[in-house]
């Protein structure tokens, strides 16, 4: 029992020691950046306690105990502080006299959060004490905004400054209200716990046409360049002022409309549309919009937007009027009909007034306007013209439709004119164009060596090509003797056109380029016309042969004085005349060149026949020779630029 009266007594003494070790400090402070904040600070220590070569302190962050090493802010036996602190910190106090008070410059964000002061007496006489003051370094200036602010109610806004650095002192300034009515300024300056914060707040009456305007607040020290600004947005409540909805308006019967309803209010409202006496739809927000599909006459009348915000409520409503445009057209299918049939559409279509009927055929009228429900139009006797597309076009003065179908006319293959077969450069190049619905199959032939070209043969360097109902095929022969036969040069070319409606077989024909055809036209008339004058110079020569033989008694000497006629004839074999003809045709090719720049004609011409029937005649010319021709009686022997002549004559 005596034991526990003892440990009783030591326990009461514990608490008296513990109660005297005892520090003030403030429990918040705030400061501005690069600004300066003094912490006041005062403690105490047991009168039993005698403080052994002084009194010291030390400053720590962050954390109370020296064993978890918390940043040195401030240590009076040393200058030996955290880095972020050096060259910061100074103490105001003295703690001879029991004054702790801190100062720190240039603080930074960085600086914010708790501090705590430590006590040392000397020997074992150190204390940490367990309270703190929090800092708060802050980059712009508060606002005290109320939760509420309610259009046509006087409003109070206070922008605070902390005031807690004695080498400078902040200015405020509000900034934007140049827009408000009568606003007011009061400038206050409060001080607690040691802490000081100047104030100004502004009062004025806030209007709907306020709501969402920006407010600033500006701190400034002067002679520094310190400047903290802080804006807010007015959030003003106010009752629904306005609500906009669509002009009334005639839609047409079966189209979409979007009604919009824009309600201006703060809060946004429920906003709900109505019609006759049903809700039909509602929305929390500034506007809605009501969808109307595929509207019908039962649905034209009066619609209604009404907006409630808690604050107030306000409608307003439109008149929706629904018009009737034609329908769609009822047509045929589209349909594939063979040439030479007959066939019958019709359209018929519903609309308010009645619509008027038009047939098209490829963007063209084809038939009557009916102004009636029902219209139809005959086509007796199709034709492949007849193929294409037919609309129906329907029209009010409210709108129009249209729908349309397509008739497929099939026929015959057709060859075309530009088929033929062609002299080139290469060769002979044939081509057959051919149309029909379906596209028809193109095949040639070469009877003469009984061959059938087609996409299976190459030899001849078969091409095809199809655009639309037209077909095209083409072969090339290297030259004329390949498509002959017995080595003839007639080119004998057949095409054959095919589909499921018919088949055409058709000869080619052979046409020359102008240039060639008129070569050989002017060569063959070339040659007949040298191997007339060679003929008729031979006969002359033979009959004035005769008369000398039938003079025998002329002399030698006679005959020198008198010009004498030596001829020769020559029979020519089929080779040596194909060469002059070969060359009267080379000749005939220079006149017709000739000819086409005199001319300019640029017209077709007749290709004449092969020269191989003249080839197989045989020809006797003679060569002339005249030796000093004799004058003729009563005429001048030598022309005028003195050569000496002989007359010819053909009798």
């Amino acid at each position: 029992m005596k034991c526990l009266e003892l440990l009783f007594v030591l326990l009461l003494s514990v608490r008296d020691i513990c109660a005297q070790w005892n520090v003030w400090m403030p429990r918040d402070i705030s400061a501005m950046t690069n600004s300066c904040v003094v912490i006041p600070c005062t403690f105490m220590y047991p009168a039993s306690v005698r403080p052994y070569r002084g009194t010291h302190g030390i400053w720590y962050f962050g954390q109370p105990y020296p064993q978890l090493f918390p940043p040195v802010v401030f240590k009076s036996r040393t200058e030996i502080v955290h880095e972020s602190y050096k060259g910061r910190t100074r103490l105001l106090g003295d703690l001879m006299q029991k004054n702790c008070t801190l100062q720190i410059s240039n603080v930074g964000v960085e600086h914010s959060g708790r501090y705590y002061f430590r006590a040392d007496l000397g020997g074992a006489n150190i204390y940490t004490y367990p309270d703190f003051s929090e800092l708060k370094v802050l980059d712009r200036p508060n606002i005290d905004v109320p939760e509420e602010i309610i259009s046509d109610e006087s409003l109070d806004l206070t922008c605070y400054a902390p005031d807690n650095c004695p080498d400078m002192s902040p200015e405020i300034h509000w900034m934007y209200t140049d827009y408000l009515p009568d606003p007011l300024f009061t400038t206050d300056f409060v001080e607690e716990s040691n802490t000081a914060v100047i104030s100004s707040t502004l009062t004025f009456t806030p209007r709907p046409m306020h709501n969402g305007q920006l407010l600033g607040c500006r701190v400034h020290y002067p002679n520094t360049t310190f400047i903290y600004e802080r804006l807010i947005s007015l959030d003003i409540k106010y009752a629904p002022r306005k609500v906009w909805v669509n002009a009334s308006q005639e839609v047409m019967e079966g189209s979409s409309v979007v009604l919009h309803c824009d309600v201006d209010s703060n809060p946004p409202p429920r906003i709900s549309w109505h019609f006759k006496d049903e809700e039909l739809m509602s929305d929390t927000a500034s506007n809605s919009s009501l969808s109307l599909e595929s509207l019908s006459p039962e649905q034209e009348g009066v619609y209604t937007c009404v907006g409630d915000n808690g604050y107030g409520e306000m409608n307003t409503s439109l008149y929706l009027a629904v018009r009737y445009p034609p329908r769609e057209p009822l047509v045929n299918s589209s349909m594939t009909v063979q040439e030479g049939t007959s066939l019958v559409l019709h359209c018929s279509s519903e609309g308010n007034p009645a619509p008027t009927l038009t047939w098209l055929k490829d963007g063209k009228l084809v038939g009557t306007i009916t102004a009636d429900e029902v219209s139809v139009l005959h086509l007796p006797d199709i034709t492949p013209d007849l193929d294409g597309t037919y609309r129906c076009l329907a029209e009010n003065e409210y709108g129009r439709a249209s729908s349309s179908l397509n008739i497929t006319v099939e026929f015959a293959p057709v060859l075309l004119d530009d088929s033929k077969c062609t002299i080139v450069r290469e060769g002979v190049q044939c081509v057959c164009i051919a149309s029909g619905n379906p596209e028809p199959s193109i095949e040639f032939y070469l009877p003469d060596l009984n061959i059938t070209i087609n996409e299976t043969n190459s030899r001849f360097n078969y091409y095809t090509h199809s655009d639309g109902y037209t077909s095209t095929g083409m072969i090339k022969l290297r030259d004329k003797g390949e498509g002959a036969n017995n080595g003839g040069t007639d080119v004998h070319v057949h095409c054959s056109i095919a589909n499921m409606h018919g088949t055409e077989t058709v000869r080619l024909e052979l046409q020359q380029e102008k240039k060639y055809m008129m070569a050989v036209i002017v060569g063959t008339i070339g040659g007949v016309a040298v191997i007339a004058f060679i003929i008729a110079a031979v006969r002359y020569v033979g009959q004035n042969n005769k008369k000398e033989n039938s003079n025998p008694g002329q002399d030698v000497g006679s005959k020198v004085e008198n010009p004498s006629m030596f001829y020769s004839a020559v029979k020519k074999d089929k080779q040596s005349l194909r060469k002059k003809v070969l060359k009267t045709e080379l000749l005939g090719s220079k006149f017709n060149s000739i000819l086409e720049e005199n001319t300019g004609d640029d017209g077709d011409y007749q290709s004449v026949g092969s020269m191989a029937g003249m080839e197989r005649q045989e020809l006797n010319y003679a060569a002339l020779e005249f030796m000093r021709g004799r004058p003729r009686e009563g005429g001048l022997g030598r022309g005028d630029d003195g050569s000496d002549y002989t007359e010819i004559k053909a009798k």
